[in-house]
């Protein structure tokens, strides 16, 4: 069985994040290939995907999110991301137990004793009007007419768990500052969701396995499960085994691959990306070290932005007043910083409305 290192790893991951070559591909397009982004952080997409489409234009998402076409729902570790309308309603309803054991996770003890199927009917009778409501709003008309739980572990449960919903633009909008309103995501869609498979098989499975390794691939099964979160997936896997080849990384693990995804040459040049908070370029493997040393593993669930050199994470960055500052988290070549300082420019010319060119990188550590 063929090895492959972290280097030969590293660039096949590149290539399917469209982080070795900027793609040309329509956004709703990049956001389906990606499987959805991970977007907590409304404005954090739009650097995401201006770092691996050519020409971007956040317009472009705006519209979508406005068009109903991609929305922003809890989904993949029961995160908030950015999935287009078609992915949201084929894979929620696989999500649904994963969801709820998450919540039940952090709220246990509050909810011991809470029927919560007729919590989520209760949730949905409430939302059947179609009002844009808060969290706030919704957990006291909900909590009015039945003691439990808390606000908070309330709201996480129904909005994150129990009802399929999405938060309403203006929030995830370019530019936009605005608080999270939702609604029902069949009430925004004009359509359900897809029920789960009636015969025992797991299709949605199958589908995510090929999506995911299309995206992220070669990768194991436990790299699968930390970037959706789902159990019970060997089954499909067991079903894709045929049309599937597999490799092993240097520590023996096995990895799975779709056999015509690309996985170019280990020597192949890097371009300087800038990454987003949470970008699951990082967060959606369970061995990174592909991409980030394991020093510095932490910087992905902290939500620091990161700096790819060469292919893997060498800094973090911040902007402020148009300013995109670098901080190196090892030591810099003069050729490094000069290629950092240029897509930093860039960057900040983005993220400004080309207001600003500035970039700042820190000294490198000792």
């Amino acid at each position: 069985m063929t090895v492959l290192d972290d280097r030969a790893l590293n660039r096949a991951a590149l290539a399917r994040q469209l982080l070795l070559e900027r793609a040309g591909l329509p956004v709703a397009d990049a956001v389906a290939h990606l499987c959805g982004l991970q977007a907590q952080e409304p404005q954090e997409p739009f650097a995401g995907l201006w770092s691996r489409l050519r020409a971007f234009d956040p317009a472009e998402l705006s519209d979508l999110l406005t068009g109903r076409r991609v929305v922003r729902t809890h989904l993949m570790r029961r995160t908030v991301h950015l999935v287009t309308a078609d992915d949201v309603l084929a894979w929620r309803a696989r999500h649904d137990t994963m969801l709820r054991r998450r919540v039940l996770g952090a709220y246990r003890r509050e909810f011991d004793g809470v029927d919560l199927d007729r919590l989520a009917a209760a949730a949905r009778a409430v939302m059947a009007d179609g009002v844009p409501r808060t969290t706030a709003e919704l957990t006291r008309e909900l909590a009015a007419h039945r003691p439990g739980p808390g606000r908070r572990a309330l709201g996480e449960m129904v909005l994150a768990a129990l009802v399929p919903v999405v938060q309403l633009p203006p929030r995830g909008l370019w530019r936009a500052r605005a608080g999270v309103r939702t609604v029902l995501l069949s009430s925004w869609l004009g359509r359900e969701i897809d029920p789960p498979s009636p015969d025992g098989t797991d299709p949605v499975g199958q589908a995510l396995v090929r999506r995911y390794l299309a995206a992220f691939g070669p990768a194991s099964p436990a790299d699968l499960r930390a970037w959706c979160g789902l159990t019970g997936l060997s089954a499909a896997i067991t079903a894709l085994r045929e049309e599937l080849v597999a490799f092993r990384d240097e520590r023996g693990r096995e990895l799975l691959d779709l056999p015509d995804a690309p996985r170019p040459d280990p020597d192949t040049p890097a371009p300087v990306r800038f990454l987003p908070a949470f970008d699951n370029a990082l967060l959606a493997y369970h061995d990174r070290s592909r991409i980030v040393d394991d020093a510095h593993r932490g910087l992905s669930v902290a939500g620091e932005r990161v700096v790819l050199l060469d292919g893997r994470v060498a800094a973090t960055w911040t902007v402020d007043a148009g300013t995109v500052t670098v901080a190196p988290l090892r030591r810099f070549s003069r050729a490094d910083r000069t290629a950092v300082a240029e897509e930093g420019r860039a960057l900040a010319s983005f993220l400004s409305d080309d207001a600003s060119r500035r970039v700042r990188i820190s000294a490198s550590p000792r």
